[in-house]
């Protein structure tokens, strides 16, 4: 097993995760509740989660399923490192370990290791597989090449700390708890049921090496990503709902985009190809 750094438990993020949850809780006290901050939350969970976080993130960064033009690349990265969830180097490192070693010894967030720890329990606990900063740079040439992504693994929490005091000065308090806490909340959740349900419930439409499956459920929560078992069969298209009903929310945006000239390099498996795999 690829044991990359000496297993401790993280603290810090831990402390940082139950204190955002604690916070989103602050939801259900009335006073914090405004239309406003509800829409304001609606539209930052959209940016950070679809443009953000599938869009960028995972489909342009880590697989290269397609190439935006560099002035959308770099703000829908902008968008995902407000996710909260690490800068771009350090999300598609980890993914790339991941997909490297799927449900395997060396996979971060393996299923084999349990639901809880696939959801959320690998970024708490002692993980052996945990990659450092440095592997992550490693697995990142492409994009450890480019000043802009280094400088927002640098700038990334302040990014944070600058949305939540814009936040607060817009709308009061209520802004934080819905755009700040409760958005934090659902992009994590919805993140997460991809690593955990979608390696554990649903269907499987191809062969692959590791527990992947297909959930429709998870996939309307995560914009398409629940297609689990189609991605991992294959991994560099930017349609991961490959059925006619199998509804990818972000994989439209891939085709307004390309639609606007915004977007061209998109990848998808011919029929060909994909009964090659068929279970």
């Amino acid at each position: 097993m690829p044991v990359r750094r000496n297993a401790r438990p993280d603290f810090p993020t831990g402390v940082a995760l139950v204190a955002i949850h604690a916070g989103a809780l602050l939801a259900f006290i009335p006073a914090f509740f405004s239309w406003q901050a509800l829409v304001a939350g609606a539209v930052l969970a959209y940016l950070t989660g679809v443009a953000g976080v599938t869009l960028n993130f995972h489909r342009t960064l880590t697989h290269r399923s397609l190439r935006l033009r560099k002035p959308v690349e770099y703000l829908t990265a902008i968008f995902g490192t407000l996710a909260l969830q690490g800068d771009p180097i350090s999300w598609v490192g980890t993914h790339r370990i991941h997909h490297r070693y799927s449900d395997r010894a060396g996979d971060p967030h393996t299923v084999r290791l349990g639901l809880s720890w696939a959801h959320v329990r690998w970024l708490l606990q002692a993980n052996p597989a945990a990659p450092t900063q440095q592997e992550c740079r490693r697995m990142c040439p492409d994009l450890c090449s480019q000043p802009f992504y280094n400088a927002l693994a640098w700038l990334h929490p302040w990014l944070q700390v600058a949305l939540g005091i814009a936040l607060l000065l817009i709308g009061g308090w209520s802004w934080v708890v819905w755009a700040g806490f409760v958005r934090l909340v659902f992009t994590y959740h919805s993140t997460w049921l991809v690593n955990s349900f979608s390696h554990a419930a649903g269907y499987r439409t191809y062969r692959t090496s590791d527990r992947s499956t297909n959930s429709w459920w998870v996939a309307l929560l995560s914009w398409g990503e629940g297609w689990h078992n189609n991605h991992h069969a294959f991994p560099y298209s930017a349609r991961h709902g490959l059925a006619w009903w199998e509804i990818d929310i972000t994989y439209w945006h891939v085709k307004l985009l390309q639609f606007l000239r915004l977007a061209d390099r998109v990848l998808i498996p011919s029929q060909q190809v994909r009964e090659r795999l068929r279970a």
